[in-house]
């Protein structure tokens, strides 16, 4: 089978490395405690292999597959209202439905296994998105380039500061009273890691009800400070499906010099920011922030740059076994984002093998590797023999509200 009918391959091939990529990104916070995800240091001091691993991991994945995640969502979410208002079934009030349920997924995700959750952030900035899709294009476009550029310049105005300081601490000119501040915040982040992994380290019942008792604003919070990011990035999508980027529709050389400039381009620009935070050993103090700030540009070019590059690869990448493979983990996508989080948390949650806390950021790639073995392995036998994942399904029919076929009756080669 080469793919349901109505689908576009595109869509779910770049989805398919999306989701891969994710996993090279949350591992991090998977495997230790929050403030592990902005410095190899934490929770403690690492080697200059684990820093390699880690200038790596920003320079290929951090930002840029959750930069291209979110402008599938914007795409799919359109997608799905323009399909159903052609089937005269009120696309608007269905994808209200759809993006509550998500909302409700999103919440059962935190609240049950990870604090990481995305889902609901997404959910909620949707419903922004649905207000504004039927908007012309270069309304939307305008609108995404200034939340995206006001969110980036008063993000990079606030970490002057930061960066100011990490510069004299690296230059060796910084006074008696910033190291004495500095030193005080290094121990601040470190105890607040070593709660961290106590938790971590916790049962399941315990891990539940600290972030039911302790952080029941966990979610809303974090869809309010990443709405400024996600935002544009949706409108993006929006606009790229219905301009019939996805679709392969754009001039090519178009696309091509988005690829250029997108990946090599932000590539460079990447390096640059990832080579100061090398240099200054990411500092879990001044340089994390200072990264995830100075990168917003870099990333947002070279996930236009991966996105147009997989367009243009497409139709002779999606007939190789590779291809397909990633095809069907991209058409799973929501049950391999779910799936990995089972996986991943019972390795290294208290509850399950316990290994938080012991696994170095240069080691980290190997439960990367077997995450992306299961989603490639398992993606494509499940789709010979049923129509959707478990819960793109189970979502389906929460949205339909009535029970839909799953079992198809064609079980030929995907």
């Amino acid at each position: 089978m080469e793919g349901a009918p109505g689908r576009i391959r595109t869509l779910d091939l770049i989805r398919g490395v999306a989701v891969l990529g994710i996993l090279a990104v949350n591992i991090t916070g998977f495997a230790g405690p929050i403030g592990a995800t902005r410095s190899p240091h934490i929770p403690a001091p690492g080697s200059a292999v684990d820093e390699a691993a880690f200038a790596l991991m920003l320079l290929v994945f951090e930002g840029k597959m959750r930069m291209l995640f979110c402008m599938l969502f914007g795409a799919s979410l359109v997608l799905f209202v323009d399909r159903t208002d052609a089937q005269g079934r009120g696309g608007d009030a269905l994808q209200l439905r759809r993006l509550g349920w998500l909302a409700l997924f999103g919440m059962a995700h935190y609240l049950l296994l990870w604090w990481g959750d995305i889902l609901f952030a997404y959910a909620a900035i949707g419903l922004v998105v649905l207000a504004l899709h039927r908007r012309p294009l270069l309304h939307l476009g305008v609108l995404a380039l200034m939340v995206f550029s006001v969110w980036t310049l008063t993000a990079l105005a606030a970490t002057v500061g930061d960066a100011a300081a990490a510069e004299q601490l690296h230059r060796g000119t910084a006074t008696a009273a910033q190291m004495s501040d500095h030193a005080a915040a290094l121990a601040d982040s470190l105890k607040n890691a070593a709660a961290d992994l106590g938790m971590m380290h916790a049962s399941y019942s315990q891990q539940f009800a600290h972030r039911l008792v302790e952080h029941p604003l966990w979610l809303p919070n974090m869809a309010l400070n990443n709405l400024w990011e996600l935002l544009p990035l949706m409108l993006i999508g929006v606009i790229f499906q219905r301009s019939g980027f996805f679709a392969g529709e754009w001039p090519r050389p178009l696309v091509l010099r988005m690829v250029r400039s997108g990946i090599l381009g932000g590539g460079l620009l990447s390096l640059a920011v990832i080579g100061w935070a090398w240099w200054r050993h990411f500092d879990p103090v001044h340089v994390g922030e200072v990264v995830a700030v100075w990168s917003a540009a870099p990333h947002l070019l070279m996930a236009t740059g991966y996105a147009a590059a997989l367009v243009l690869l497409a139709p002779r990448l999606l007939h190789t076994r590779l291809g397909r493979r990633i095809e069907a983990t991209g058409r799973m996508a929501f049950s391999n984002y779910l799936g990995t989080t089972v996986v991943m948390t019972a390795m290294f949650s208290g509850w399950g093998l316990n290994l938080a806390g012991t696994v170095p950021e240069s080691r980290m790639g190997w439960f990367v590797l077997l995450g992306w073995t299961l989603m490639l392995g398992w993606s494509q036998p499940w789709l010979r023999r049923f129509r959707q994942g478990p819960l793109e399904w189970a979502w389906r029919c929460l949205t339909e509200w009535r029970r839909l076929p799953l079992r198809r009756a064609d079980q030929s080669r995907l």
